[in-house]
């Protein structure tokens, strides 16, 4: 496969996740705080912080600095509405302080900043260009400013997902995972516990930053460093594990974003003896990526409907790493229908090899009729 260069593409989206997630962990650190939330729910109760809408400005501003504005087509998952409305002057002026601190700090993660703070009407205008929605040609960044928004709010794992795609093929994806910890060991519960340890400017994060780019058979993981890009990074390569028996299965932690009886009866058919590793967020694909799991399923009611910015970057990450990402019946995701993952069979199966892949498709296929999603 010829590997599209993407340098510029590929440098820019690091670095802006790199700083993105800085945001995020200050806010989240405040959050505990007295006045410190700014906690919202949106018209479907999911709940949305300071973090989202500041990490979806970020992104947006920066990308339109250095691809121009003109035909950028950003697809993410918020929009101005909550901000606009008139018990929200609290949230936007938080939201104004934390991009604004974040943006002064763009030229040392190697990003431009603006001349001068950012109104609130032009970090309206960033949000909000971030409308597009997608579809079968083109170019277009999709972005998840908090992946498992829950997962922040409760001091536990999210992650900030930024992916490329164009005419329909996601090109890379870069995840960054602040409280998902670099090294192994440092996991524990289920690594849906975060390390309690406060950030200072300058210090390796306990978080991580993955990367990677379609075709070119590599995925990277970067320490998150508060104020600054580390120098280096570290291959990621999935785990050699394919014996079912042997293999620890990620799923969401909510039930209601999965069939947790499901996937159990599927997991006990095939001779799993692990417990679960519930995540929150993408991480569950971070954790496939580096070996620290082997599968990651979900079965989702048959009315939801998957949206590409909850997958996009997860996906390339672990297809590079040497993994394997389908749908229930086998089939390649298909992130060139717009906002949402069209034609979906049954639900998504991510493994740490092929050989594996091929069992669990053929139990879901064994299982799926005495079973009533």
């Amino acid at each position: 496969m010829v590997v599209e260069s993407l340098e510029t593409e590929i440098d820019t989206a690091v670095r802006v996740v790199h700083l993105a997630s800085s945001l995020c962990v200050k806010v989240q650190e405040k959050l505990h705080l007295p006045n410190g939330g700014h906690v919202k729910s949106k018209d479907d109760d999911s709940p949305v912080t300071v973090a989202d809408f500041g990490v979806q400005a970020i992104v947006s501003w920066v990308l339109a600095e250095v691809f121009g504005d003109q035909n950028l087509s950003i697809v993410a998952e918020e929009d101005t509405e909550t901000l606009s409305e008139a018990d929200s002057l609290g949230l936007l002026g938080a939201v104004s302080n934390a991009v604004n601190d974040a943006l002064s700090e763009a030229p040392k993660y190697g990003l431009p900043k603006p001349d001068k703070p950012l109104g609130s009407t032009e970090i309206l205008k960033a949000i909000s260009r971030c409308n597009s929605v997608g579809g079968p040609k083109g170019r277009h960044w999709v972005l998840d400013p908090v992946d498992g928004t829950l997962g922040f709010v409760r001091g536990d794992q999210y992650a900030v997902a930024l992916a490329l795609i164009e005419n329909g093929k996601v090109l890379l994806g870069v995840l960054g995972c602040p409280n998902y910890p670099v090294k192994k060991e440092c996991l524990s519960n289920g690594c849906n516990q975060a390390m309690k340890t406060k950030s200072v400017a300058g210090s390796v994060s306990k978080g991580c930053v993955m990367y990677a780019k379609r075709g070119s058979g590599q995925a990277w993981m970067q320490p998150l460093i508060v104020g600054g890009i580390p120098e280096s990074a570290t291959l990621l390569k999935v785990s050699s594990v394919d014996d079912p028996a042997l293999a620890t299965v990620c799923e969401p932690v909510e039930r209601a974003n999965s069939n947790h009886l499901f996937t159990a009866g599927l997991a006990n058919s095939m001779g799993v003896r692990k417990q679960p590793m519930r995540v929150y967020s993408m991480v569950k694909y971070a954790a496939i990526a580096r070996g620290d799991a082997e599968v990651f399923m979900k079965f989702a009611q048959s009315s939801y409907k998957e949206k590409i910015w909850d997958h996009a970057a997860g996906v390339v990450i672990v297809e590079e790493a040497g993994g394997v990402v389908t749908d229930a019946g086998g089939r390649n995701l298909d992130f060139s229908k717009g906002v949402y993952l069209e034609g979906l069979d049954r639900g998504i199966i991510a493994c740490s090899g092929q050989v594996l892949h091929e069992k669990i498709i053929g139990a879901v296929y064994a299982s799926w009729e005495s079973s009533s999603l």
